[in-house]
């Protein structure tokens, strides 16, 4: 399967969008390309001559804008049969909603699979799209993101922007 890769400069940082001529497999903040650091002020981002690639940056970007909040895009990840489950249950939190670990195991009718949800969670490679950082803790408290938790927090206020005007969650 060939598999492009494409560049998107975000309000929060870089994306690293990839993608089959069929499938998004991967979004994911970034901090070196090629190992080396990225300095954002330099990066020129190039036009990708994939068009799914390009359909995704455009959603981000609506997305970034308060002008879109669910994604219409072809998504496959590479994972087992649980983490499948929890990511296809992330897809159904509410745009501007925040559920905890302890909910989304009893979502997936396994409550007592708190930990390895949070585990699933983290190997998610969809990120924004499968909105794992609409996940909290059970005491309502920013807990674990892969792409850092100022941006999960940054990505919670900007969805209650934009769903119930300004106010801050955290």
């Amino acid at each position: 399967m060939n598999v492009s890769t494409a560049f998107y400069s975000s309000p929060i940082g870089i994306l690293k969008v990839d993608a089959s001529a069929d499938f998004i497999s991967s979004i994911l903040f970034v901090k070196t390309i090629k190992g080396e650091d990225i300095n954002e002020s330099a990066l020129t981002i190039k036009p990708t001559e994939n068009p799914l690639i390009q359909k995704c940056i455009d959603q981000l970007q609506q997305y970034f804008e308060g002008n879109l909040q669910v994604f219409d895009l072809p998504l496959q990840q590479s994972g087992t049969i649980f983490q499948q489950k929890v990511w296809e249950q992330l897809r159904l939190i509410p745009y501007g909603r925040t559920i905890s670990y302890q909910q989304l195991s009893v979502q997936i009718n396994n409550v007592k699979a708190i930990r390895a949800v949070g585990t699933a969670n983290g190997s998610n490679h969809l990120s924004i799209v499968v909105p794992c950082h609409r996940i909290i803790g059970s005491n309502g408290s920013l807990v674990g993101y892969s792409g850092d938790l100022w941006r999960k927090k940054w990505l919670l206020d900007h969805e209650n922007k934009w769903k119930n005007g300004v106010q801050k969650l955290f």
